[in-house]
């Protein structure tokens, strides 16, 4: 299942246009908090699909009768573009287990490139609710490769795809390799790549955006 965040009008128009524009994501601390408050809106909207079970809390005066989270998802994500996204869902999900993995593209003398995993550091994942963040699924192909990484740890009971930006691209390749079960979450969702693989209209390369150009 597909949700597109920004099919409906919200204050997540705004966060999703300050990424995009050139001269406000020169402020790397605000992009950050930009991509950390789509993570905190895709927190809430999937807190609303999970399974919760009555609690009672005690409060100065009495007893207070609330239903809580049967289980706290474990967020995992993609180093480094991933981070800012996934803290805005430790943000809400904050007894979260958390899953990183590194993953980047190794580009080549002909302009081609492929995606190269190296470190993965995971708590156990059989039978959880993995919630797989991603800033921008361009291709799909490391989400993929990742997601598959994984699954060598244990299989979870559903999967949540976070992402802030998509391309139509990336998803129809995430949708024909995962599960059909999966459920992704896109703020905003573009029609095309580059030759190079980048989102357009996107906002750039998230992780020199958030953290410096890498050499």
């Amino acid at each position: 299942m597909l949700h597109h965040l920004s099919d409906s009008n919200s204050i997540l128009n705004h966060f999703v246009a300050e990424l995009r524009d050139v001269t406000i994501q020169k402020d790397r601390m605000r992009f950050r908090r930009n991509l950390e408050r789509i993570g905190e809106v895709a927190a809430m909207e999937i807190s609303k699909t999970l399974l919760y079970k009555p609690e009672e809390v005690t409060t100065p005066l009495g007893i207070a009768n609330t239903h809580l989270l049967k289980e706290i998802p474990l967020l995992a994500t993609i180093l480094r573009a991933g981070l800012p996204l996934h803290q805005g869902l430790l943000n809400y999900f904050d007894g979260a287990d958390c899953a990183y993995i590194s993953a980047y593209r190794r580009h080549h003398k002909d302009g081609s490139f492929d995606i190269h995993l190296e470190y993965i550091s995971s708590p156990p994942i059989q039978d959880r609710i993995l919630i797989l963040s991603d800033p921008m699924l361009a291709t799909g192909q490391s989400l993929v490769l990742t997601y598959k990484a994984l699954l060598e740890l244990g299989i979870p009971k559903h999967t949540h795809i976070v992402t802030a930006i998509a391309s139509k691209e990336g998803l129809a390749h995430v949708q024909a390799n995962m599960p059909e079960n999966i459920t992704i979450w896109a703020a905003a969702i573009d029609e095309e790549l580059t030759s190079k693989s980048y989102i357009v209209p996107g906002l750039g390369d998230a992780g020199d955006l958030a953290f410096g150009q890498k050499v």
